[in-house]
């Protein structure tokens, strides 16, 4: 079974920064080629829309069989602001704490982010999945880019 990797704006914006082009590029290859399975979220296709051009191809180039698109349903939605509530993150991030939540309920494998302030942060994580774990749900695997690639 192919492994399900959700990921964020700032991945997909990643393959336009000098910083992170490298790694993200490498990743959307592999989504392209249907090593793995994109999945996105509205939320990350909203932010998106707002993006450059260049940055929305990265994702129109991969194609539509290789991507599940999540929805922000009721059960996402309340396990976000339980990570508010509990302090893991601040109501002013409330779209971090909706994209972990997404992946969170839809059991994705790993959520990859180059946001490592507010998502890929150990102090976070650990938060996030204490959450989880006493709302029963399973931990969340965290990552930047680099560290799902095969060969990183």
């Amino acid at each position: 079974m192919k492994a399900r990797i959700y990921v964020d704006a700032s991945v997909v914006g990643g393959c336009e920064d000098d910083e992170f082009c490298e790694h993200s590029v490498r990743l959307m290859e592999r989504f392209v080629r249907g090593d793995v399975i994109l999945v996105v979220s509205t939320l990350t296709v909203q932010e998106l829309a707002a993006a450059p051009n260049e940055v929305r191809r990265h994702l129109a180039s991969v194609p539509e069989a290789h991507i599940e698109t999540l929805q922000l349903v009721a059960e996402a939605r309340e396990l976000a602001e339980a990570y508010i509530a509990e302090g893991v993150i601040s109501a002013k991030m409330r779209a971090d704490a909706q994209h972990i939540a997404i992946a969170t309920v839809a059991r994705v494998d790993v959520l990859v982010s180059w946001n490592f302030k507010h998502i890929v942060n150990l102090y976070r994580i650990h938060g996030y999945n204490s959450v989880n774990l006493r709302r029963g749900y399973p931990t969340l695997e965290i990552r930047a880019p680099r560290e799902v690639l095969p060969d990183e």
